[in-house]
């Protein structure tokens, strides 16, 4: 009993990217720019479909509008406290706190996944069965969606939380990383057995691949449908209205499944801290950029704002 009230007490210390001063300074400005950059661009795209009447109709910005502000919460999982670390004296980490960064993180990170699967489905709907997609994806359907995507998420978190909260600590309680992830903080477990192995790597190939699976599934009869268009350019405009969502899928799918689709026994954590960056920080950065970069709804509705901004001063 004492061994396990004191490992419920214990503080961990994130090595986050050792260096010098100088370097940890020039990291704290270099990702809270990504940061910043990440609320700000989500924001713009919740605000502009929530003011442009005709976008906050439309499934698929309802959608987006879930996705952003996820993507929000998501950064800001793990980011503040990375910043604070940086410039602290010592990286600390609470057990409780810890505890909690895991379940959010991957509550945050499966719910994705599931809106990736709806948003897919979404697209399919709209291109393999365009005159019924209206009766089909009505308003109705979106909102249950997208609930049941953040409630699928927030729950499955909790089979990796509460094996989390049962590790045992009899050593160094360093977690080399940047925030308390699953794996990282399985290594430094004195009580590691094979089942929770065995949980980790199960739960990884059920949500994370079986997600991809239904993705794929509606991006083959998307990309079926279109192959058998009349002409280029109606090809071009087909495939247009999916490119985004498929190119946040293949950057943000392709970085996950390298993380966690091992066996924890194949894990480098220097190698993996680094592309952890990647899914954790960058990629919400770029879901916003994408979208809007390539979506003509949203850049006229940018600019009726601008507009309409322009004559109101």
């Amino acid at each position: 009993m004492n061994t396990r009230n004191e490992s419920q007490m214990a503080e961990f210390v994130l090595l986050g990217f050792p260096s010098n001063r100088e370097l940890q300074l020039l990291l704290f400005f270099v990702f809270l720019g990504f940061y910043l950059l990440t609320i700000a661009a989500n924001l713009l795209i919740i605000g502009t479909v929530s003011i442009d009447f005709n976008l906050r109709k439309i499934p698929m910005y309802i959608f987006l509008c879930h996705f952003s502000f996820l993507e929000i919460w998501y950064i800001t999982a793990t980011v503040p406290k990375m910043l604070v670390d940086f410039i602290a004296d010592n990286n600390i980490i609470s057990y409780k706190g810890c505890i909690a960064q895991i379940y959010f993180f991957f509550a945050l990170g499966f719910t994705e996944l599931f809106f990736l699967v709806m948003m897919g489905f979404d697209r399919y709907l709209a291109i393999c069965h365009p005159l019924r997609y209206n009766a089909i994806m009505t308003r109705k359907l979106c909102s249950r969606m997208a609930m049941w995507s953040w409630i699928c998420g927030f729950s499955s978190s909790l089979l990796l939380t509460i094996p989390s909260s049962r590790f045992l600590f009899c050593g160094p309680t360093v977690i080399n990383h940047f925030f308390c992830d699953y794996i990282p903080l399985l290594g430094i477990s004195c009580n590691k057995t094979f089942a929770t192995d065995v949980i980790c790597y199960a739960l990884a190939w059920i949500i994370i691949l079986y997600s991809f699976l239904f993705t794929t599934i509606s991006y083959v009869q998307i990309i079926k449908t279109i192959s058998h268009l009349p002409s280029l350019l109606s090809r071009r405009k087909a495939f247009s209205t999916c490119v985004s969502h498929l190119t946040v899928v293949l950057t943000f799918y392709g970085t996950i499944i390298f993380m966690y689709i091992r066996p924890t026994t194949q894990y480098s954590l220097h190698i993996d801290k680094f592309v952890s960056v990647s899914y954790a920080i960058v990629i919400p950065l770029l879901n916003p950029i994408v979208y809007t970069l390539r979506n003509k709804e949203i850049h006229d509705a940018l600019r009726k704002i601008a507009t309409h901004g322009c004559r109101i001063i």
